[in-house]
């Protein structure tokens, strides 16, 4: 069944967001003529554009040409010019979701939903199953490392995908096994600023689920376990405890690589696997990617042998040496733009790298969720031995009063943290190049345009 047989031209509005460029990659793939908008070039952009997309770097009506179909992204307004002559026009307009959800139909599908971990999971089981010569059609919210895609088309019966649920959209999919890597007060401005109504919209994918399906859980997790209890599907857990059907134990890290095991209380056996990655949150990643894999019936060695090539995803504790006044500076990219996510770069910064000292330049990302956590900012953001901290991105957010980087920076030194300045993208090679004697590692931190100061950080310094 092909539901989009009547569709040509498809048209993407911010076509350069994560979500969006690997389903356009996967439609031209599939031979559709695709076109897009976004204010921003990017390498992914460049690389969409050589394979025969139409790529416009701002937003005009004249964009959507004869297009059948629009996909917007969450983060464009409904006053884009696009959208407003689209809507005029009469044409379709669906969520990148949707779309995603029309794409599943025809295959088995896997949907990895969760606060955080999403990026990395999904791309886990893309190499898992790739191992396994199961050749998985996959759309992650990041390029995987190796292949250098945000998707691929495989020519197997799996399709492997995230489900974004900053704007509910992941309600448009019904995978056949759902993975909930954890749930965590994040994009609560979408949900009226309550919990429950993000636990609720949780809920109501997990039962999207079909009778037949499953949904894998991480047990530790307490707003996860909230969710499940209210789930009817057949579900898979894992986690550090005995009750869990699959327990995560012994966990060694030693020469860059992380060593675990997992118990398979289905069948009282004892599995050891090993991840190159650092962080005990990768470990959990690693450990919802064996459970699902698991599930799908993969043989136990091609799980491993999956696992111990996995080369990691772009923008996820991504590392480059670098060499400034002199001196060998690792630098550490990183996308997490939430506490709990700098946190765990921070611990896997620790583990991995003992006795070394670390600034890190942070850009907050949103002017709500800087208001919501941000008595958890200034503690995360307190454990660098430095910080360099940019101006909020604002994602298309109006300001919020008493909300900004300077005010966030006094309630840090506030709290103990001394060394902490204010920088910009002017100035922030000159702060990193009057301040290395002070640090052995510098951490690129969030998720806006920060990945484009790490661009000059490199350009300048990579060895």
């Amino acid at each position: 069944m092909n539901p989009l047989k009547k569709i040509k031209h498809i048209h993407f509005v911010g076509i350069g967001g994560s979500g969006m460029i690997g389903i356009a990659y996967l439609l031209l793939r599939k031979g559709y003529k695709v076109s897009g908008s976004d204010i921003q070039k990017s390498n992914s952009l460049i690389d969409l554009k050589k394979l025969g997309a139409k790529v416009f770097y701002s937003h005009n009506e004249k964009n959507i040409g004869n297009a059948d179909l629009i996909v917007m992204s969450s983060a464009i307004r409904k006053s884009n010019p696009e959208i407003r002559l689209a809507k005029k026009l009469g044409l379709t307009i669906i969520p990148r979701a949707q779309m995603l959800g029309s794409l599943m139909r025809g295959y088995e599908s896997i949907a990895i939903a969760g606060s955080h971990g999403k990026t990395t999971t999904t791309s886990m089981i893309a190499s898992i199953f790739t191992e396994a010569l199961l050749s998985p059609t996959y759309i992650v919210g990041g390029k995987v490392l190796g292949s250098g895609k945000n998707s691929e088309l495989g020519k197997g019966n799996y399709l492997i995908a995230e489900a974004d649920e900053s704007d509910g959209s992941f309600l448009h999919l019904q995978p056949d096994v759902g993975v909930f890597t954890n749930i965590d007060n994040d994009h609560l401005s979408f949900f009226d600023n309550d919990i429950e109504k993000l636990l609720d919209a949780f809920r109501m994918f997990a039962e999207n689920i079909p009778f037949y399906g499953a949904l894998i859980i991480n047990k530790d997790d307490k707003n996860v376990m909230k969710v499940a209890k209210k789930t009817s599907r057949r579900q898979i857990s894992f986690g550090g405890s005995s009750r869990c059907n699959y327990q995560i134990k012994d966990i060694v890290y030693k020469d860059k690589n992380q060593f675990f095991s997992m118990v398979d209380n289905f069948v009282n056996k004892t599995y050891q696997f090993t991840l190159p990655m650092a962080g005990k949150h990768n470990v959990y990643n690693a450990a919802a990617a064996i459970a699902a894999s698991l599930e799908e019936g993969v043989p136990l060695k091609y799980i491993k042998q999956g696992l111990k090539k996995f080369k990691g995803v772009s923008r996820r504790f991504e590392k480059y040496k670098l060499n400034i006044n002199k001196k060998e500076i690792l630098l550490i990219d990183d996308y997490g733009h939430h506490p709990a996510e700098i946190k765990s770069t921070m611990n896997a910064i620790y583990q991995a790298f003992p006795n070394k000292r670390v600034c890190m330049i942070f850009q907050p990302h949103r002017y709500t969720r800087t208001a919501q956590l941000y008595n958890d900012f200034i503690d995360v953001l307190s454990m660098p031995n430095s910080l360099l901290l940019l101006d909020i991105y604002e994602a298309s957010e109006k300001p919020i009063k008493g909300i900004s980087s300077r005010k966030l920076l006094e309630s840090i030194k506030q709290n103990g943290k001394l060394d902490a300045r204010h920088t910009s993208d002017k100035l922030i090679l000159g702060d990193i190049k009057n301040s290395t004697n002070d640090f052995d590692i510098l951490v690129t931190q969030g998720a806006g345009s920060v990945s484009s100061i790490c661009e000059k950080i490199r350009a300048k310094w990579e060895i």
